[in-house]
């Protein structure tokens, strides 16, 4: 199956390093946002072509489908002009950063019947999938999911240290990892919630510091914490406080509330999320099948995260 790669950023590099490890998958071009960024990337990886015109890299001989790891005020018109050519398209999170937009993905998707998926990620990391197994078979009930989201963001710098040309979002991009696994993991979309945020950044424009609360019928909670101000340690850890445990997940990773890791090498065909989002996406094309995170499936997060940034407001 011949791809297209949108972006050539640090999240483009993730999904390369992962289809590296998947059999009969072939990048067969780069579409970038900055000429010399994405001319290095496929040079450094061996890929014949690269482009900086969406419309060429589809149109590439053969191209089937197309992840898109573009900046997320894009996603969602990329996402849409991906599936009106008639190819398959897998969405780095957020599938779009407004509702209004995720409804559009959602709606063409439905026009086109082309496999639309988001890489909501946290689904597939063996961490959080060995939760998920035993809330499955009644072995753990969550009373508490408390999620620390901490990053040192005070500019606009990527992951690799490079200028950004769009402004990250606390709300619209980390707490949509929370919000979909907790509505995931549950089986319940939150009755209450509330959301906090603190002063904007006088140049970013954004809150660099936020909390949001929900609470589901049955009266399952969650509590995120998130900063662009946190001088270290850096990412996002989950934990679980169960009925029979407390397990802490960061990534793949997963430990108890003593420490203790927790073998989940047997849980999945990969110890990497990311690689095990993208094999889903090519599994479901082959099989004609709806994906396990389709885009319709991920619209009840960005409902929720619309509702959050109501009250923000």
């Amino acid at each position: 199956m011949k791809i297209c790669m949108v972006g050539e950023g640090a999240f483009a590099r993730k999904h390369l390093d992962a289809l590296a490890c998947i059999d009969g998958i072939e990048v067969a071009t780069i579409v970038g946002g900055v000429a010399k960024d994405t001319e290095d990337l496929a040079r450094d990886r061996g890929i014949a072509h690269w482009t900086t015109d969406l419309d060429k890299g589809l149109s590439q001989p053969d191209v089937e489908a197309a992840i898109l790891t573009s900046p997320t005020p894009i996603h969602a018109d990329q996402a849409v002009q991906v599936m009106r050519a008639g190819k398959h398209v897998l969405i780095e999170i957020p599938m779009a950063d407004s509702l209004a937009d995720a409804e559009r993905v959602v709606q063409v998707q439905k026009e086109t019947g082309m496999v639309a998926m988001v890489n909501h990620v946290r689904r597939f990391n063996p961490s959080h999938q060995w939760v998920h197994n035993r809330i499955k078979t009644g072995e753990l009930t969550i009373q508490h999911l408390v999620v620390e989201t901490y990053f040192f963001r005070r500019t606009n710098m990527n992951a690799l240290g490079q200028p950004r040309s769009w402004t990250d979002h606390l709300l619209w991009h980390h707490a949509c990892h929370t919000v979909d696994l907790f509505q995931y993991q549950t089986g319940e979309p939150p009755v209450d919630i509330y959301a906090l945020s603190g002063p904007h950044h006088p140049e970013l424009g954004i809150a660099m510091d936020m909390s949001i609360g929900m609470k589901t019928a049955s009266g399952i909670l969650c509590t995120q914490s998130m900063s662009f101000n946190n001088d270290g340690p850096l990412g996002t850890f989950f934990r679980y406080i169960c009925d029979n445990g407390t397990y802490i997940a960061r990534y793949d990773e997963l430990v108890d509330g003593k420490q203790q890791p927790i073998d989940v090498s047997n849980v999945d065909v990969s110890l990497n999320g990311v690689e095990l989002c993208d094999r889903e996406f090519f599994a479901s094309i082959r099989e004609g099948r709806t994906p396990g995170t389709s885009v319709e499936q991920c619209l009840p997060a960005m409902q929720t995260l619309d509702r959050l940034e109501k009250v923000l407001k």
